[in-house]
C-alpha cells in the first residue's frame, strides 16, 4: 500500500506491505470516506486461516476491529441460526395456504377501480365543460348527470362487500358510512323528489363527490399492482381535507331543503293504526339523519386523518 495523505503531522507518504497467509483476490475493493480509506480484500478460497500474515508475529501497525471480529465458533453459530430461521420461515409459509384466486382478485380490483375512475372522470369533465365552457346553469345538473351517478354509486356498494369479505384491508364502518350516506342522498332525497332535482345544491353535491374520487380510485388501482406515485399519494391524502367537509356541507344543505317538501307531501311518512292516529313523519327522521350525518363526517374525518399520518407523516427510523 502506498498513498499520500494529510494527517496529524501534516502531509505524509503512507506505505506498508502485508504478505497474507494464503492467496487473495488481486483486485481489492476500495472506498474513500471523509474520515478514512476502506480496503476490502477477498480470500481466494473461503476457509478459516490460522492467522492473517505469513509471519507469526502480528505487525505493530495492525489492530483488529472487534466490532467486526468473528471467530470460527461464532461463525458456525451464526450460520446455524440463519439455517434455523430459514427452516422456520419455510414451515410458516408451508402452513399458510396459497390463494389460487390471487390474480383473479387483483384483476377484479383493478377493473373495479378503473371503471369507477372513468365514471367519476366523465361526471367531473361533463359538469366542468357544461358550466365553465358552455355556460349552462346549475339547475339542470341532475337531469344530465344522474344516470352516470346512479351507476357509479350503485357500483360503490361493492366497496362494502369487498371490505366485508376481506378482499381489501379497508375498515368496514367508514365504507358503510360513505357509501350508504351518499346513496341515501342520491336515491331517497334527490331521486324521489322532483322538486329537489332542479336545485343548485345538486351541482355542488355531485361536483365534490367526483373530485374526491378522481384521486382515490387511481391511487387504489396503482396500489393493486404495487406502484406508488408520490404526487398521487399526496393528492389522495390531502384533497379530502377541504373537499370532504364541503361535500358534507352540501349534503346537509340538500337535506335541509328537502325537509319542508317531505313535510308537505307526506312522502315516506308512516301512519300507525292506533287510537291516537300517530304518524311518523319522514321529515322528522331526516332531522335525526342530519345529526347522524355530522357524526359520520367526524368518524370518517378521523379515519382519513390517521391514514394521512400513516402515509405522509415522518417515517420512523429503525434503531440498530
Amino acid at each position: 500500500f502506498l498513498a499520500q495523505g494529510h494527517g496529524a503531522k501534516g502531509d505524509n507518504i503512507y506505505e506498508f506491505q502485508i504478505e497474507f497467509l494464503e492467496p487473495v483476490e488481486p483486485k481489492p475493493v476500495c472506498r474513500v470516506t471523509q474520515r478514512q480509506l476502506n480496503i476490502t480484500v477477498q480470500k481466494k478460497e473461503s476457509n478459516w486461516w490460522e492467522r492473517l500474515t505469513k509471519q507469526e508475529k502480528r505487525p505493530l501497525f495492525l489492530a483488529p476491529d472487534f466490532d467486526r471480529w468473528l471467530d470460527e465458533s461464532d461463525a458456525e453459530m451464526e450460520l446455524r441460526e440463519k439455517e434455523e430461521e430459514k427452516i422456520s420461515k419455510m414451515k410458516i409459509e408451508s402452513r399458510v395456504p396459497k390463494d389460487p384466486f390471487k390474480h383473479l382478485k387483483k384483476g377484479y380490483l383493478i377493473m373495479y377501480n378503473l371503471v369507477q375512475f372513468l365514471g367519476f372522470s366523465w361526471i367531473f369533465v361533463n359538469m366542468t365543460v357544461r358550466l365553465f365552457i358552455l355556460g349552462k346553469s346549475f339547475y339542470d345538473t341532475f337531469h344530465t348527470i344522474s344516470d352516470m351517478m346512479y351507476f357509479c354509486q350503485t357500483l360503490a356498494l361493492m366497496e362494502v362487500v369487498n371490505s366485508l369479505i376481506g378482499l381489501v384491508r379497508s375498515p368496514l364502518i367508514p365504507a358503510i358510512i360513505q357509501v350508504f350516506g351518499r346513496n341515501f342522498i342520491l336515491f331517497v332525497v334527490l331521486g324521489s323528489l322532483e322538486e329537489m332535482q332542479s336545485k343548485a345544491v345538486v351541482f355542488f353535491v355531485f361536483y365534490f363527490w367526483s373530485i374526491i374520487e378522481l384521486f382515490r380510485y387511481p391511487y387504489y388501482m396503482l396500489s393493486c399492482i404495487g406502484i406508488e406515485w408520490k404526487p398521487l399519494t399526496w393528492l389522495r391524502y390531502t384533497t379530502w381535507i377541504p373537499l370532504y367537509p364541503l361535500g358534507g356541507l352540501a349534503e346537509a344543505v340538500c337535506l335541509i331543503q328537502s325537509i319542508p317538501i317531505f313535510s308537505e307531501t307526506g312522502k315516506f311518512s308512516l301512519g300507525l293504526p292506533n287510537p291516537l292516529n300517530v304518524t311518523i313523519q319522514f321529515s322528522f327522521l331526516l332531522q335525526l339523519y342530519l345529526i347522524a350525518l355530522f357524526l359520520g363526517i367526524f368518524v370518517n374525518f378521523r379515519y382519513l386523518y390517521k391514514q394521512r399520518k400513516q402515509h405522509l407523516g415522518p417515517k420512523k427510523r429503525k434503531m440498530k
